[in-house]
């Protein structure tokens, strides 16, 4: 742990001296405690960042995605997770590919609906949901389980779950849940240790 801790550390230092930016250092404050509970290492941490802003790098260059879409990343372990709205399926598709063409890019799953782009209650109710969850989550009774080794991404009423943990951990964090008030459905994107 001494090691991850030195090496996140270590690119902290490095971001603020090539940057100069305060949001830096609050990113990495963030960034270490993370590290403290996470099962991923400090590289693939690090990894899994570096591929969302490629993703959105490779997206903002297409204005069709400016207009047509609101589309989030996330990429936990090496597998992207895409979320969100595009107005078509061609639209959907291309998400894909470009996340699909990223280097080091494990696997991609595309969650993207079809339809308009959420509207700011929306959004306001998702992360409420988000939060609820991760409260909930705190009250999961199994030895050893962390809640903060679970990634919780919300999109209308969908609670997409990401992280590396037990097949146990699994069942008992879906059950949780599947049982809030406001949850449509649960998407379970764990990979199993």
């Amino acid at each position: 742990m001494y090691k991850n801790f030195v090496s996140l550390l270590s690119i902290c230092i490095a971001v603020l001296i090539l940057q100069g930016c305060a949001a830096a250092v609050v990113g990495g404050a963030a960034a270490t405690a993370a590290v403290a509970h996470d099962r991923r290492t400090t590289g693939t941490i690090v990894e899994d960042q570096s591929i969302e802003l490629k993703i959105y790098d490779l997206m903002s260059k297409d204005s069709r995605f400016k207009q047509q879409s609101s589309i989030h990343v996330t990429s936990y372990n090496l597998v992207v997770l895409l979320t969100g709205q595009a107005a078509d399926q061609a639209l959907r598709s291309k998400a894909e590919q470009m996340a699909s063409s990223v280097d080091r890019v494990r696997r991609v799953v595309n969650e993207i609906e079809i339809g308009s782009t959420s509207t700011l209650v929306e959004n306001s109710r998702d992360a409420a949901l988000t939060t609820e969850v991760k409260v909930r989550l705190a009250k999961v009774q199994i030895p050893g389980f962390d809640p903060l080794r679970v990634k919780v991404v919300t999109e209308r009423g969908a609670v997409f779950l990401l992280g590396l943990i037990t097949k146990k951990e699994a069942d008992a964090v879906t059950d949780v849940v599947r049982h809030i008030s406001g949850v449509r459905r649960v998407v379970r994107v764990f990979e199993y240790i």
